[in-house]
């Protein structure tokens, strides 16, 4: 008689992870977050809930790693590390590409309907407004703020600006406008937004004072 081998347990637990992945973004994109729940979550993805409760705390615990996980499979579709941002010494060549990469994900339906959703609850979710930035946002600004600060030891950068805040002149007017919808956002716009930020962060040409040789004799 042929002994059949054990069920693989890692493949059947990385599956059900998969399944509920799925079911908790498509869930709280078609109803919201408030009106999504652990039980749903679970029926959608055909597993107990004994099993999410498991692997994570509460709903805001899935649908947090969720997003995250669907940040990396983007990251990967495009052909680059996730959490990462390329330093080839051309920092506006470097900023272009990982924008137009978050304009890519923004704009797919896969994570603009659930995302819009999470969002929208942390506005007035204290609690899981402050989880989102800290597990969602937070990692990725750091990524800016990493890529500046080279910059600035390439001397691309003035040295006294804060990188923390500088980021936000190109990530921020994208998330307004994403999020409000007051634009499109396209290439062409990150692009642009990248061009604008990085004229006010390069180094300054000192000026030179009129009466030198530059500018001509003083007086008649």
């Amino acid at each position: 008689m042929v002994k059949k081998p054990a069920p693989d347990s890692t493949r059947r637990s990385e599956r059900s992870r998969r399944a509920i992945y799925d079911a908790a973004l498509a869930l709280v994109g078609e109803v919201g977050y408030p009106r999504t729940t652990i039980e749903g979550i679970a029926a959608r993805a055909g597993v107990g809930k004994q099993t999410i409760y498991r692997w994570w705390g509460s709903k805001a615990d899935v649908l947090l790693e969720a997003f995250l996980d669907l940040s990396a499979q983007a990251a990967r579709e495009a052909g680059r590390e996730p959490y990462v941002i390329p330093d080839t010494g051309d920092l506006a060549a470097d900023l272009k590409a990982v924008l137009r990469v978050t304009v890519d994900q923004l704009k797919d339906p896969r994570f603009e309907v659930p995302s819009r959703a999470l969002a929208a609850e942390g506005l007035v979710n204290e609690q899981l407004g402050r989880e989102s930035v800290a597990k969602l946002l937070e990692p990725s600004l750091q990524l800016y703020v990493d890529r500046l600060r080279s910059a600035q030891e390439a001397g691309q950068v003035r040295p006294e600006i804060d990188p923390r805040i500088a980021l936000e002149l190109f990530v921020s007017p994208l998330a307004q406008r994403w999020l409000q919808h007051t634009g499109p956002i396209s290439y062409d716009y990150t692009d642009t937004l990248v061009e604008y930020a990085l004229h006010g962060l390069a180094p300054r040409t000192p000026d030179v004072p009129s009466g030198t040789p530059e500018h001509g004799t003083v007086g008649p």
